[in-house]
């Protein structure tokens, strides 16, 4: 690769991540659902048409941003859940550790009020990028059963992040009792 090659990727990958900051300040400001293009090209210091070279739309510039995050929140998961031998205090203790790491943050907990949660169910349920990183967790993430269990792995921790318990004890309890032996049960 030449060396202008290089540095136009990187000041392409540069460029995109300041959109998608700038677009994650919105989010948290404005809430998911009324964030626009312009907006976001305003925030970011950029034109409607730089925007759109690097996001086709609306839509692909969330997903960019929440796989983004997902993968930001995965390798802290990964790190926190890294000694745990057992699959079912891993399973636990990764959702626990997903819940409270997007609850502490503002820009994440805004995809889950009430007026944006239909739009992140929307990307979760159909992100390939957040089911291989709960796939990873549960085992093989080629295998077709692991794949069906992580995708309801991510229904649970979407609906325990709209709708919380107000005890993190119950919390706690409900995946230890509840989630984790419906997912080993299947393993």
């Amino acid at each position: 690769m030449s060396s202008d090659r290089w540095l136009r990727d990187e000041r392409a990958e540069l460029a995109a991540q300041r959109i998608l900051d700038a677009a994650g300040r919105l989010f948290a400001q404005r809430g998911v659902r009324t964030v626009g293009m312009s907006d976001v090209a305003t925030a970011a210091g950029c034109s409607r048409a730089t925007l759109y070279r690097y996001f086709d739309n609306r839509d692909a510039l969330r997903a960019a941003f929440v796989h983004r995050e997902t993968r930001r929140i995965g390798a802290q998961v990964t790190r926190e859940i890294d000694d745990l031998t057992d699959p079912g205090e891993r399973l636990v203790q990764a959702m626990v550790a997903s819940l409270r790491l997007v609850r502490s943050d503002r820009t994440l907990l805004a995809w889950f009020g009430t007026d944006d949660a239909g739009t992140t169910a929307g990307i979760a349920h159909s992100s390939m990028v957040i089911e291989g990183l709960v796939a990873t967790f549960l085992g093989d993430s080629a295998d077709a059963h692991v794949c069906r269990r992580a995708r309801w792995v991510v229904r649970m921790l979407v609906s325990l992040l709209v709708d919380p318990e107000s005890d993190p004890g119950e919390e706690h309890a409900l995946i230890a009792e509840l989630v984790v032996p419906a997912v080993m049960a299947a393993h």
